[in-house]
Order: C-alpha cells, then structure tokens, then sequence
C-alpha cells in the first residue's frame, strides 16, 4: 500500500490515504492497534460494543475480528482468556429478529440488543472495553433548518436556492454532522472503561472530484433526489411532501473528521487512515444497496407505491450516464479512525 500524509494535520499522528480493500485494510488495522494498545491487565471479561449493527450481516466479521484479535493478545500474555459480551445497537425500528436468527452459530460470545439512539447514553458506565461503528455516524439525529424545503444535498456554491446559499445549507449540515458526533463520543466516554478502544469506519468525500469523470455516493444520493424531482413534477408524488423532506445524513470529508475528533478531551487519535470505499459496484449494484439503505424512509415519506419507479428512475440514470459504468470511477472514501479513551 502506498500512503500519503496529509501535511496540514497534527505531526503526532497524521491521517494517511491508503489504496486497497476496505475490509481487509480496516481489519489489519484493527487487529494492530488491539495487539499495541488495548490494556488486557485488568480486563476479567470483555465487552464490545457495536454501534448502529443493523441486521449484523457486516456487523458479525467486525466482530469476529475484535475476538480473535483480543484471544491472540491474551494468549501472547499467558492469561486466561476471559468470556466475551457483545452487545448489537440499532435505532428501536431495527430488525433485531433477523440479527438473532442470523447469529453465527460457531460464535464464542454472548449477545443482547440494546435499542437506542447512539447520540444518547445507552449502556452502564465503565462497561465497554472496545466500542466499534461502521458506515452509521453519517446519519444525522435531525436535517438542519436551513435545508429543509430544498431540492438541493449540501454542497458548497454560490447559488441561491429559495433565497438560502449553497454554503449555508453546507454549514448547517456540517454544524449538525458536528454536534452529533461530538454527543456521541461524550455519551461513549461515560459509557467506556479506561483506556479502552474505539474504531471508527464513517463513510468520506474527497475535498474535490471531476463529476465529468468521477463520482462518490454522493453523486448517487443526488441521482436519487433528481428522480424524487421527476416524479414530483409528473404527478406521481406530492410536491409539497418532497419539499419538507431531505436526507437526515451528511457525508465529510476527512479533514472535517480529523478537525472534530481532534477537539474531543476524552479520546486521543491513535491513528486515522483514509481509505478508498473499494466496493466496485455495478448499476444493479449501487440500485440494491441504496434501496435497502432508502426504502423504509421513503415509504413512510411518500407510500410505497412509489417506491418501485423512483429506483427504476435512478437505474435508468445510472445507465445513460458513462461515468457510472465503470466502478473503478467511485472516489468515495472511508475514515478508518482508532480513539482511546483517555485516563484522566
């Protein structure tokens, strides 16, 4: 792999771009930092947290990955390696029966479901000797006001839409994107013993890509929001229920990560790296993981009758547009950031 420093950021522990798998590269990673970091000597159980699980399809490797790598340490020290509690959090409306069902069946751990906002304290104080969340930060606890009622994401731009700048949507998004991920870290601060480790995986942009030739999932988002636009305009979904709504997430930059996690008296950054998203998905692809990601969210919003075309609406986009045909196009990113709570 070859790695960038970004020289603008803290000389004592500088973020890097690496190429290469997501989930290979998250797992060395993780792996390496609980090898050197995680303090083992007072640990007479181990718990891990997940943090936005979902029904565990990505959740159970992660977790697997954690185990294995926490039993390797405890081996390599002569202790006895000590029982293992996982506990798997979602939003209440999680499907945490298909989470059950689905539970390796070969597992060497316990499990319980706690249902909860994450922005929010959730479990017992000192209990949590690693803390993960993969893919879930992204999603805000409310749209900021700033952009409701704008058929626009937050991107940055002089032009005025319904008498609101693009920049201003942009901060209030980031403002949000903010406050929320600074509860967060409180809340798992409370909730986390001593020294104990997090790891991170939030979905990220580049500062810039040539939308001529490339593309992130934020292209998609907007090609998803230009079909809501179309149907609207023909009759097939109510214009007034499209300009109340907008996505509740927001997509960042590194620099914006590193800048708020830097901010945190609770947790040091052990090591941030910045990944390519590396998921190659086709057309087909990229329709089924944003329609498993949007339709319970759009089908409140706008009945689930058209639910069916605005998907086929963003296939057929998808389609007629070149950049998307070739997967190796996508520029999104990934922050891998490992946090260790602090000892004070």
């Amino acid at each position: 792999m070859v790695a960038m420093e970004l020289t603008a950021m803290s000389k004592t522990h500088p973020i890097k771009y690496k190429s290469g798998g997501v989930l290979a590269a998250a797992k060395t990673i993780i792996e390496e930092e609980i090898a050197t970091k995680l303090d083992i000597s007072t640990i007479s159980f181990c718990c891990i947290a997940d943090f936005g699980c979902s029904t565990g399809n990505n959740s159970f490797p992660a977790m697997h990955t954690i185990i294995e790598a926490v039993k390797r340490k405890y081996e390599s020290s002569d202790l006895k390696t000590p029982d293992f509690y996982v506990w798997f959090n979602d939003v209440v409306s999680n499907d945490f029966n298909t989470l059950f069902r689905s539970l390796p069946l070969d597992r060497s751990y316990k499990v319980a479901a706690v249902a909860g906002d994450f922005h929010s304290h959730l479990l017992p104080p000192s209990s949590i000797h690693f803390a993960y969340s993969s893919w879930a930060l992204q999603w805000l606890t409310e749209v900021p006001k700033p952009a409701v009622g704008l058929h626009s994401p937050a991107w940055k731009g002089g032009k005025r839409l319904y008498g609101v700048k693009r920049e201003e949507v942009y901060e209030a998004y980031l403002g949000q994107f903010e406050r929320d991920l600074e509860a967060f870290l409180k809340c798992r601060a409370v909730e986390m013993v001593k020294g104990g480790i997090m790891a991170l995986l939030i979905p990220a942009l580049p500062a810039y890509w040539d939308p001529q030739t490339e593309f992130t999932v934020a292209s998609v988002i907007e090609l998803l929001r230009s079909s809501l636009v179309d149907m609207a305009k023909e009759g097939k979904l109510s214009e007034t229920k499209l300009d109340a709504f907008n996505f509740p997430y927001y997509i960042p930059t590194p620099e914006e990560v590193w800048a708020i996690l830097q901010k945190s008296n609770s947790f040091s950054i052990e090591r941030m790296e910045i990944l390519k998203s590396g998921t190659l998905l086709t057309v087909d692809g990229h329709v089924a993981c944003f329609r498993a990601v949007h339709q319970n969210m759009l089908t409140h919003e706008f009945g689930a009758e058209t639910i069916d075309e605005s998907f086929d609406m963003l296939k057929k986009k998808l389609q007629t547009s070149p950049v998307y045909a070739n997967p190796s196009n996508d520029k999104t990113l990934v922050v891998v950031a490992i946090l260790k709570l602090n000892n004070v």
